[in-house]
């Protein structure tokens, strides 16, 4: 469509992309990026069906076909510890591999992981080929929900942000949600693993060839905002980007400074731990808790499908929202909502009351997962931004394999689901209190240099 770009001293690695050049430079904003940025949300959609399709039928199944025992918590969990190992220590790898390939290559390479998610399940002769199914969902998800973000910051304006990773989050968890009532309709028709595998195929086949066919290169994007910023010709809210590491930092570097050494990142951090410690109770005791009340599999999926529902479409007002009042209203007001709303379940009884207080963790989830990403998006600094986001998400999405061992023990000693439940209130409540005494605001236009 354009020409390509000039050669130019130390611009050789732009060319090795092949990425088309336009004929200005690579301007930022959603209206002017609008196709792409469709795109990139329909590839987040895909990305949340292929996680999404074991929320529902796999924890329940786990003990009627593949025999897991039901007092047995920690083996039940061991499936979400692989996945949240390999998905945090891919997330932080496919940051700083995209800042050397590109975007697209990380994506791809993503969707090629998951091709062997529903084989593997269909032919299970035990869990732990369960297991290593997750191994794959690790890498699919640490690479393409890792890029589908990191590409839509790379082609918005930094007031913008909020709105992009919203509609980025909603995307993503509204197709998680889908894809649990969905299953469980096909399950129940057709039997577990043939649902899963049918479905599975066909969301990986339609990831991969759109993927190839109308994703581009964002990378382009990135280094020509880091130019405007060099040269002093950036336009509009200009960010106050953390300081205190080099232009061009080492991963060890970013990896240390988002972590540990600096208080805004390293509360927002906790809080992403947090609350995938959160998750991995709606993922995995929820729909035990549901169905040892009696719900059956369609029931238990409108239910779990309802929480992901409501996350999901939320996202595209509490990240908007954040743009108008901050990041860090949005994401204490979300800590201490959800831990409502995970307290509540303990609380009430019945399909329509669960139900509700699915929808109270959906909103409460929604108000802190997209703005936690666009806060730390916020403060960091365009050569380093995807390297800053992977070590976000490393702790985030480890808070998977945490709260598998330490939610799987707490049921395992106690014989029962509920305590898990009461645990996961008392420490979102202490994460909000964190993040209200250690961070501060990240808006650019709030906190402007």
């Amino acid at each position: 469509m354009f020409p390509p770009p000039a050669s130019r001293s130390g611009a050789a690695d732009l060319n090795d992309l092949n990425v088309p050049a336009p004929a200005e430079p690579y301007l930022q904003g959603i209206r002017i990026n609008l196709q792409q940025f469709i795109w990139q949300a329909v590839q987040v959609g895909f990305v949340g069906l292929a996680i999404g399709m074991e929320r529902n039928v796999l924890p329940v199944v786990a003990q009627q076909d593949f025999g897991v025992p039901k007092s047995s918590f920690l083996y039940l969990m061991s499936f979400v510890i692989s996945f949240g190992l390999v998905k945090g220590m891919l997330n932080f790898v496919a940051g700083r591999l995209s800042e050397r390939i590109g975007r697209k290559p990380v994506l791809v390479m993503g969707w090629v992981a998951a091709i062997p998610i529903p084989l593997l399940i269909y032919f299970a002769p035990n869990w732990w080929w369960v297991v290593a199914a997750n191994l794959f969902l690790g890498i699919n998800q640490g690479f393409a929900w890792s890029m589908t973000v990191t590409s839509k910051v790379d082609i918005t304006r930094a007031e913008q942000r909020g709105l992009a990773t919203g509609i980025n989050e909603f995307a993503g968890y509204a197709a998680v949600g889908l894809a649990g009532i969905v299953t469980g309709y096909l399950a129940q028709l057709v039997g577990p693993r043939p649902a899963l595998l049918g479905f599975a195929l066909l969301v990986i086949a339609a990831g991969l060839a759109t993927a190839l066919l109308f994703v581009r290169e964002t990378l382009p994007w990135a280094r020509a905002e880091s130019q405007r910023h060099a040269d002093g010709k950036h336009q509009g809210v200009k960010p106050r980007f953390a300081e205190g590491l080099p232009a061009h930092p080492s991963s060890l570097q970013v990896f240390a400074f988002v972590s540990f050494r600096h208080a805004t990142f390293s509360a927002l951090c906790q809080a992403g731990v947090a609350n995938k410690v959160a998750d991995t109770l709606l993922w995995v005791l929820f729909p035990l808790y549901l169905h040892g009340h009696g719900l059956s599999v369609v029931d238990t999926g409108w239910v779990t499908g309802g929480y992901g529902l409501t996350w999901g479409a939320s996202q595209l007002w509490t990240g908007p929202l954040s743009d108008r009042i901050g990041r860090k209203p949005t994401i204490v007001c979300g800590l201490w909502l959800l831990a409502a709303g995970v307290a509540a379940v303990t609380l009430v009884a019945g399909t329509v009351a669960w139900l509700a207080a699915a929808v109270v963790m959906g909103v409460g989830m929604a108000l802190l997962y997209p703005n936690l990403i666009a806060a730390v998006a916020d403060i960091s600094h365009p050569n380093w931004r995807s390297s800053s986001l992977g070590a976000y998400r490393y702790w985030r999405d480890t808070g998977y394999a945490l709260g598998a061992l330490v939610l799987g023990g707490i049921a395992q000693a106690s014989g029962l689901i509920a305590p898990a439940f009461w645990f996961t209130a008392a420490l979102l409540a202490a994460s909000s209190l964190w993040v209200l005494l250690r961070a501060r605001e990240t808006h650019p236009r709030l906190h402007p240099r």
